[in-house]
């Protein structure tokens, strides 16, 4: 499990219950945990959340540990980090030796070094050694995301004794992937796996081999987030297992899990999408000139680019002038590229974080692209050409004895851009991912950006190829 931000507008019963606690607290700590066996940990979460941060170590001292560590997983990570750094060295070893194995993980890769160091050598050998091995992987790997707290059985045992084997599991400790059970062969390596209900309902008399399903969809430690979610959503699972490279089974990467890390991709990519570096917190924890700072950086960018714009109008100043009508419709040529690029964009950022398409497949998108920007084009084309010559016929604008003409440059203009637009918006994604960054990064404003240039390029060329001795 991994952590859960609270919003403010989740804490109105927090702030609520905050003063009886804290009253509860002062006058009978003893009680606080039975009166609040109750509440679910992240209520409790926000109840810590609303408490003055000096009386946070004492809640939790309160609730015991095993109760206190529930309750810490849900905690914001600044709060979280304090706590645990306000607390002794003994104290905070206690909490998190009671977490989960990925949320013991997490936290310790959260602290100060010195103080992670300090905890990580208090803990029992056995949690030392699993956070060891877990902190040892890559971080967004499924090696660090894994709980360790899986059950397995023997695949040549019993229906009868691997019942028994799961219940006494069950009753011994928490493991956090009960619903799953995995059968391995005498070496660790998972050959079969099966629902709790499967195991339940088995014949009498039956070998675990005989009632799992063989064909078991694995990652490896290594495996990325993207592949971890694929696999999920593709094969419906609670639990992904996660093997290493001689198929030994190792941990699972849970759904909850899994619904965190596309709930933080989902939100990375559109606010890249949106033209600005992710944020690392929800945005009112993030502090001002953090904001600043993300934001800035690509706004520069942009604006940078769309001096080229300017650059490209002052090329063509002189035609401006003489036919000031060309100027009328440069906004239109230019949101329509930008409009188009934009789409594509989106789709195929999309596409390939779904792996819906790969890399090898950019000359078949392309191909695809082409002929949708060329019809596209020529549907905005179609309706540029006749608003200029309504209007024309109407008498609500005078374009001269050109009108015609300057409709034709308009309409061809449309084509051109949205053709341009629609293929840039759709190879930007791929060239980026090819290069090793994030599709992402291939955000709306910058293929606007991209595209603008382009667009006045080819609109002021064929005003120039097709309006000479008419309007210029």
């Amino acid at each position: 499990m991994m952590v859960k931000k609270r919003r403010d507008d989740d804490l109105p019963i927090a702030a609520l219950l905050a003063p009886d606690i804290l009253a509860l607290l002062d006058e009978a700590p003893d009680e606080v945990a039975a009166e609040t066996e109750e509440m679910h940990p992240a209520d409790l979460a926000d109840v810590a959340a609303a408490v003055p941060r000096d009386r946070v170590v004492a809640l939790l001292n309160a609730l015991g540990a095993e109760r206190a560590a529930d309750v810490l997983e849900y905690l914001d990570e600044e709060l979280r980090s304090d706590v645990l750094e306000t607390m002794t060295t003994r104290q905070a070893a206690q909490l998190v030796t009671e977490m989960t194995p990925d949320d013991r993980a997490e936290v310790l890769d959260e602290l100060e070094e010195d103080v992670a160091d300090e905890i990580l050598s208090a803990l029992p050998p056995e949690q030392q050694r699993e956070a060891e091995q877990m902190l040892a992987y890559e971080e967004d790997t499924a090696g660090r995301l894994m709980t360790t707290e899986f059950v397995s059985v023997p695949a040549s045992q019993r229906v009868e004794d691997a019942l028994a084997s799961v219940r006494a599991i069950a009753r011994i400790g928490r493991k956090e992937a009960m619903y799953t059970i995995y059968a391995t062969d005498d070496a660790g390596r998972v050959n079969g796996v099966m629902s709790l209900r499967e195991l339940l309902a088995a014949p009498d008399g039956a070998v675990v081999a005989d009632i799992a399903w063989q064909e078991v969809v694995t990652v490896t430690v290594h495996a990325g987030r993207e592949e971890i979610v694929e696999r999920t959503s593709k094969y419906d699972l609670v639990a992904v297992p996660v093997v290493d490279a001689e198929m030994r089974l190792v941990g699972v990467v849970t759904v909850d899990d899994v619904i965190d890390i596309v709930q933080e991709d989902a939100t990375e990519d559109v606010q890249k999408l949106g033209g600005m570096e992710a944020l690392d917190d929800p945005y009112i924890d993030s502090g001002f000139f953090t904001l600043l700072r993300k934001r800035a950086g690509w706004l520069t960018v942009l604006f940078v680019g769309e001096m080229l714009t300017a650059v490209a109008m002052g090329r063509f100043e002189g035609e401006i002038q003489r036919a000031a009508v060309l100027a009328l419709f440069v906004p239109l040529i230019i949101s329509s590229g930008g409009n188009s690029g934009s789409q594509a964009t989106s789709l195929l950022i999309r596409a390939l974080a779904l792996r819906e398409v790969r890399l090898r497949d950019w000359w078949r998108v392309a191909m695809r692209e082409l002929p949708s920007g060329l019809l596209l084009g020529g549907i905005l084309g179609a309706l540029g050409f006749a608003r200029i010559e309504v209007w024309q016929a109407l008498g609500w604008s005078s374009y001269g004895t050109g009108h015609t003409l300057l409709a034709v440059t308009v309409a061809l203009s449309l084509i051109g851009v949205v053709t341009f637009g629609t293929l840039v918006g759709a190879m930007l994604p791929f060239m980026l991912k090819r290069v090793g960054l994030d599709p992402a990064s291939a955000s709306a404003p910058l293929v606007a950006t991209l595209v603008d240039v382009t667009g006045l390029v080819i609109y002021f060329s064929l005003a120039l190829l097709l309006l000479r001795g008419t309007y210029l």
